[in-house]
């Protein structure tokens, strides 16, 4: 069975700091139970609050264990019969945001989606990479609702350290205070907001799809950035492709366990790193993405530390900046974003300049254990286990 490997003595700390995800001492509260949440000021200006965080200190987890993933996208209708049914352009419409990456939708409710529309839609995600579905009554049907549709995507990730409604772990809540202390942290050591991943990539088997929904932000600014990791492995050359194909990449969830504690936050489970292939297997795509990021990607266990560094600040910079590889997702009321973590990166972007409060929630089903070859899908006993000794 794969289990979480230490890292290397040698291996720098990155700081990362997830600001929109952690209870903060001194400027949150604690109730008299003992539980986290934020401050009552806070809690009164929020429109959602059946959706709002709290972090249980007692809330403690075992450690993620291997299971069978079988991605819905595979048994779907390719026509999409069930998810694009026949309609007039004056009620709904469906158009591309970029030739190869993003769709945008209006018209078409989640909500009334069958079985078949739903393996349908993680089809067209998988396809497009982003789908924006605008005009949603998600949020309206409450924190349950959201739970019970996530699950049929997948297992239900819950996430080691981020605040979660009373009763709903599986929901991961994204809230930034109407505070300037919020901004002074993020500007605090750093000129940019940005910061791509994916999402928790460190765990052992990381999110297929996201489903993620603004509740209440600013009227303008607070957009999502996605890059194309499949696109940018097929702009590399031949001889390179094949040269990434063979290297693997440690992944970190300790930085930000630490960055979450040293705030006074929690720990649900204990910090893992696992090693992922640098290029793995789209099992519905049926093609290589690369599969590293700046937030929570370390080193490559195959090369020297410089060797290392210096590549994966390629990659970084490819999938980062490469601006003809992405897309910008603006939101507005009711906007549902769907996202595949195999096939993006995506950034959220700060750049409201009053203290704003931001609220959003996220639904992460876990995927397949990232592989390199579709021999290994689903394989229990996969592992690169000799490349773990000096890791």
């Amino acid at each position: 069975m794969p289990v979480a490997q230490p890292l290397a003595k040698d291996t720098a700390t990155a700081s990362y700091g997830n600001f929109d995800t952690h209870f903060f001492h001194g400027q949150d509260e604690v109730s008299k139970d003992g539980t986290l949440r934020l401050n009552s000021k806070v809690r009164e200006e929020a429109k959602f609050t059946p959706f709002l965080p709290e972090w249980d200190p007692k809330h403690k987890l075992d450690p993620l264990v291997f299971h069978k993933y079988e991605d819905p996208a595979l048994r779907a209708d390719p026509a999409f019969p069930n998810l694009l049914p026949d309609f007039s352009p004056a009620e709904a419409s469906v158009k591309k945001i970029t030739p190869r990456l993003g769709t945008q939708i209006d018209g078409i409710q989640l909500s009334s989606l069958s079985n078949a529309g739903k393996d349908e839609l993680a089809l067209l995600v998988a396809q497009r990479g982003v789908v924006i579905f605008r005009n949603q009554d998600f949020a309206q049907h409450g924190p349950q609702y959201a739970v019970d549709y996530g699950k049929h995507f997948g297992k239900l990730h819950v996430h080691q350290t981020s605040g979660a409604p009373k009763g709903h772990p599986e929901l991961h809540i994204t809230f930034r205070r109407p505070d300037r202390k919020e901004f002074n942290r993020v500007f605090h050591d750093n000129t940019s907001s940005i910061a791509f991943h994916t999402d928790v990539s460190y765990e052992l088997q990381p999110p297929s799809y996201t489903f993620f929904s603004v509740l209440d932000g600013p009227e303008a600014g607070g957009d999502t950035l996605f890059s194309d990791s499949v696109t940018a492995f097929e702009r590399l050359s031949p001889a390179f492709q094949d040269f990434l194909s063979t290297l693997h990449v440690v992944h970190s969830s300790k930085e930000q366990a630490a960055n979450s504690q040293g705030q006074g936050g929690i720990q649900r489970r204990a910090p893992v790193t696992h090693i992922h292939p640098l290029v793995r297997y789209h099992p519905v795509l049926k093609k290589k993405t690369l599969y590293v990021n700046s937030s929570f990607s370390r080193r490559i266990v195959e090369l020297k530390r410089p060797e290392s560094d210096n590549l994966l600040q390629f990659l970084y910079r490819l999938t980062n900046d490469a601006q003809d590889l992405q897309l910008r997702a603006n939101w507005g009321p009711g906007s549902v974003v769907i996202w595949d973590n195999r096939r993006v990166n995506h950034s959220a972007v700060i750049d409201w300049e009053e203290p704003i409060l931001r609220h959003a929630f996220r639904i992460t089903p876990q995927g397949e254990r990232p592989v390199e070859d579709p021999k290994y899908l689903n394989d229990p006993t996969y592992y690169p286990s000799s490349l773990t000794e000096d890791v």
